[in-house]
C-alpha cells in the first residue's frame, strides 16, 4: 500500500465520518440532558429525504439544507412531545420515529417523484461543492506534507469543516458555558435543577433542538454526498452514532476519535471489496459488514465501563 493510497483511504474516512460525527454530537446533547435519542436514525433519514427532495425541486442545496434541518427539527419536537411533555417511554418514542421516517420517506417519495421512493439525481448547485484551501495546488508538489494537505485536508465540503469545528464548540458549550452546566445538571439531577428555579422542560427541549439541527446537517450531507435520496440510505448510521457515543463515554473529543474510527473501518470495507488470502477469498458481503461487526466487537470488548448520565431515560415530573 503506497502513500497516496493511504491518503485516499483517510480522505474517504473523513467524508464517511462527517455524518456520523454530526449525528453523534446530536445524541451527545440529547443524552447529556437526560433524553435517550434512539430516533437519531429517523431524524437522519427524514433530513436526507427532505434535503434531497428540496434540492432536486429548487436546484439549490442550501434550500435543501433548510428543508432537511426543518424536517429533523419536526421529528425532534415529536420526540420531545412524546417523551418530555407526555412523559412517555423515550426508547419507544425513538423507535417509533425510526419506523415513521423509514415508511414516510418512501411513500412520499414515490408519490412525489414516481421513482420508487428515490429523488431525482442532484447535480451542480444541487450538491455541496468542494472547498480547495489556499495554496493546495502549490503545496501538492512538496513531498509528504504537500499531498497530505492537498488530498486529505483540502477539498472537502463546508459541512465537513463545520462538523469538525463543532467538536471544540460543543466542548466549550457543555463545559465552559452556563447553558452547558445546566444542561449536564439536568441529565444528572433534574430535581436539583428544578429546585434552583430552572426549567427542566425548557432545557431538555433546547437539547432536542440542537440535536435536530445537527441531524439535519448530517442528513443533508448524506443527500449531497450520494447525489440524491434513496430508500434507507442512512443504513444504520444513527445506530452506529449511538454506539460511537457510548464508546466515547458521552464526551465531545472522544466522539471525534470514535466516529473517525468507524469512518475508517467503512472506508477500508468500501475500498477492499474482496481480499484473497492464499486460496481463500473473503467475500464482498463480509467487507461491507465489517464496520458493523467491529462496532459490536469494540463495544463488547474495548469500551470498559461506560456510565451514562444518571437521569438518562427518566421522565421528570415536577413536584407540586
Amino acid at each position: 500500500m503506497d502513500y497516496l493510497t493511504i491518503l485516499q483511504i483517510l480522505d474517504s474516512a473523513l467524508r464517511l465520518a462527517t455524518p456520523l460525527l454530526l449525528t453523534c454530537l446530536a445524541g451527545l446533547f440529547s443524552e447529556r440532558a437526560g433524553v435517550v435519542d434512539i430516533g437519531l436514525e429517523g431524524k437522519l433519514l427524514a433530513a436526507a429525504f427532505l434535503a434531497g427532495a428540496a434540492a432536486a425541486v429548487t436546484g439549490s442545496i442550501w434550500i435543501g439544507l433548510l428543508a432537511g434541518v426543518l424536517g429533523s427539527l419536526a421529528f425532534s419536537m415529536l420526540h420531545g412531545l412524546a417523551s418530555i411533555t407526555f412523559q412517555g417511554d423515550q426508547l419507544i418514542s425513538g423507535v417509533a420515529l425510526n419506523f415513521l421516517a423509514a415508511g414516510l420517506t418512501v411513500v412520499i417519495g414515490q408519490s412525489w417523484f414516481k421513482l420508487g421512493g428515490r429523488t431525482p439525481s442532484l447535480s451542480g448547485d444541487g450538491r455541496f461543492s468542494e472547498w480547495n484551501l489556499p495554496f493546495s495546488d502549490a503545496m501538492a508538489k512538496i513531498p509528504v506534507v504537500g499531498p497530505a494537505y492537498d488530498e486529505l485536508i483540502s477539498g472537502h465540503t463546508a459541512l465537513t469543516y463545520l462538523a469538525f469545528l463543532a467538536v471544540p464548540l460543543s466542548w466549550w458549550v457543555l463545559y465552559r458555558s452556563r447553558f452547558g452546566l445546566r444542561l449536564r445538571a439536568v441529565g444528572e439531577n433534574p430535581g436539583a435543577v428544578d429546585t434552583a428555579g430552572i426549567s427542566v422542560v425548557r432545557l431538555r427541549y433546547s437539547a432536542l433542538v440542537i440535536a435536530g439541527v445537527l441531524c439535519g446537517l448530517a442528513g443533508t450531507y448524506l443527500a449531497s454526498l450520494a447525489a440524491g435520496f434513496v430508500k434507507d440510505m442512512s443504513a444504520g448510521r444513527g445506530y452506529i452514532a449511538l454506539a460511537a457515543l457510548i464508546f466515547a463515554k458521552w464526551r465531545p473529543w472522544y466522539a471525534l476519535w470514535a466516529t473517525l474510527l468507524f469512518g475508517l473501518l467503512e472506508a477500508i470495507g468500501n475500498r477492499y471489496q474482496s481480499i484473497t488470502l492464499g486460496d481463500f477469498v473473503i467475500p464482498v458481503q463480509f467487507m461491507q459488514a465489517l464496520p458493523y461487526i467491529l462496532t459490536v466487537i469494540i463495544l463488547a470488548g474495548f469500551v470498559g465501563k461506560a456510565i451514562p448520565p444518571r437521569a438518562s431515560g427518566q421522565s421528570y415530573v415536577k413536584e407540586r
